[in-house]
């Protein structure tokens, strides 16, 4: 008897449906699992023998051949247990549902019968749904995670035991999701109330913040690049349900979600400066996804960000422009989103008080150079704002004023972001950064006085078609936190000053 089960495996953050075909005949007994199955599934076979049999049903005597179709895609991972299982006990008539054919199995079985948590599975119920099917039975574990799908009716359940019973029963309602009263995250540890003077960093990263632009803060030890950098998630605006919906995608694929499910803050990276291309970029074995994409919609913070290998920061130019990075090995091509914010903090030189005005310089002219070297030419292009973040004098600790804290600053990020996604709603982008050079002639017009002033610009310090369309995309933003249709003469003076680096370098 032949019988045929639902299920899905993903690639990338793709879900694809599967179907599982067991056929029990006659003949020496054996149990074969075919349509290029990796090692991790062929191993189903002895959990799948012992969690039928300690589940307290028969195991067949029989020749079982167990195939998974399509078979031109690879299939790994252990979710497909739980299939396997319930298809050998349809087609061994040890169970029976006519219903069987609409619902959706995953979940990896212990030898005793309990299903265990299974990477991946958001994917997988997304898959699922795209192709017409609404029902998923699932393993307790990713309950949280699924159950933030909207139109999925979600199963879960403990055992093999549990899942029978729902199968000849029908008696459980399925959970689902109401992301109109899911409790979002307005608590954040760190608050720009307590960073004490550098008003210039945080305008500078307020400007970062509202267009999605990438910023890198320079200056001596110890002078709070840090200490900025981390608070950046507490004024970024909140993760709408789809935005929220990609990043626990990419989560789920990779094994590091959380268990309250739908992701309630964008995420901040912070990578250690010793990682390697692979676990910026992602790939290895299992072409897992990288920091890049972990850092999807939100921050990616490269502290000491001249301490990392030259070979690695080149790997970002690419994902930087495109928003997207293509992993091709030999054991398959995979892409991944990587719309992040970079944000980099660096000293200018090994010593760190290069141009500092604050300590002697005590680098070399060839240690400075080969120092400042590892930021290319073609990577500073992608980088939209440098900033100074200079020593504070001891008369600054004791001044009264009061520091703006967080929530002011994100109420006008917002706002600035809330004008651009009304302005891009027919473009397919939500903010500044993202504009195309079609976008940009379209919506950065400028009038002669600002005109005359790039161009003088633009051809003083030779700079690239890129950076002057950075230029343009600052500018763009600064008039939106103005509050302004138009962007005016003094919008573009402020981008063009966001554009020096070291001794007041246009770059």
């Amino acid at each position: 008897m032949s019988v045929k089960i639902n299920t899905a495996t993903f690639s990338g953050i793709d879900g694809i449906n599967i179907t599982v075909e067991i056929d029990i005949s006659t003949g020496l007994p054996c149990f074969n699992i075919v349509g290029l199955a990796d090692t991790s599934v062929k191993e189903s076979k002895e959990r799948v023998r012992a969690a039928i049999i300690n589940s307290g049903f028969e195991f067949p005597i029989s020749r079982i051949t167990v195939n998974l179709a399509p078979a031109d895609i690879k299939k790994d991972g252990s979710q497909f247990d739980l299939p396997i299982a319930i298809g050998i006990l349809a087609a061994s008539n040890q169970i029976y549902c006519e219903n069987i054919h609409k619902y959706l199995f995953i979940g990896e079985l212990s030898l005793s019968g309990e299903i265990r948590k299974i990477r991946g599975a958001l994917p997988i119920i997304i898959g699922g749904l795209n192709n017409s099917i609404k029902n998923f039975v699932i393993p307790n574990e990713n309950s949280n995670e699924c159950s933030i799908v909207k139109n999925a009716l979600i199963y879960p359940f403990g055992d093999l035991r549990q899942v029978v019973n729902f199968l000849e029963n029908e008696d459980m309602l399925p959970i689902t999701f109401d992301y109109k009263n899911e409790k979002k995250n307005g608590n954040f540890t760190f608050d720009f109330e307590d960073v004490i003077g550098q008003d210039s960093s945080k305008r500078a990263i307020e400007v970062a913040a509202a267009g999605g632009h990438n910023i890198l803060l320079w200056g001596p030890p110890g002078s709070g690049k840090s200490m900025l950098a981390s608070r950046i998630p507490s004024i970024l605006p909140e993760l709408d349900y789809e935005e929220a919906l990609e990043v626990t995608k990419i989560y789920s694929v990779s094994g590091n979600i959380k268990d309250e499910g739908l992701a309630k803050c964008r995420p901040f990276r912070s990578p250690h400066h010793t990682s390697s291309n692979i676990s910026l970029i992602g790939g290895g074995r299992n072409l897992a996804p990288g920091e890049i994409s972990l850092s999807h919609n939100g921050v990616l913070f490269l502290d000491e960000m001249l301490e990392f290998k030259k070979s690695v920061l080149e790997v970002l130019r690419q994902p930087l422009e495109d928003k997207l990075v293509k992993i091709s090995r030999a054991n398959g091509n995979i892409s991944y989103p990587a719309n992040f914010m970079l944000v980099g903090a660096t000293n200018p030189c090994p010593c760190g008080f290069y141009a500092s005005g604050t300590k002697k310089c005590t680098c070399t002219e060839h240690e400075k150079k080969v120092y400042l070297n590892k930021l290319s030419g073609p990577l500073l292009d992608r980088i939209d704002i440098f900033t100074f973040v200079a020593s504070l004098k001891y008369e600054e600790y004791n001044k009264i004023n009061k520091n703006e804290p967080s929530k002011v600053i994100r109420k006008r990020i917002i706002k600035a972001r809330q004008l651009q996604k009304t302005r891009y709603k027919n473009e397919g982008i939500s903010c500044n950064s993202q504009m195309t050079t079609k976008l940009i002639n379209k919506y950065c017009k400028l009038d002669s006085k600002s005109n005359m002033l790039l161009k003088n610009v633009y051809t003083k310090y030779n700079l690239s078609n890129r950076a002057y369309n950075r230029l343009l995309k600052l500018s763009r933003t600064i008039a939106d936190l103005n509050g302004r249709e138009n962007i005016e003469n003094s919008d573009v003076i402020e981008a063009v000053q966001y554009r020096k680096f070291i001794n007041d370098n246009i770059v």
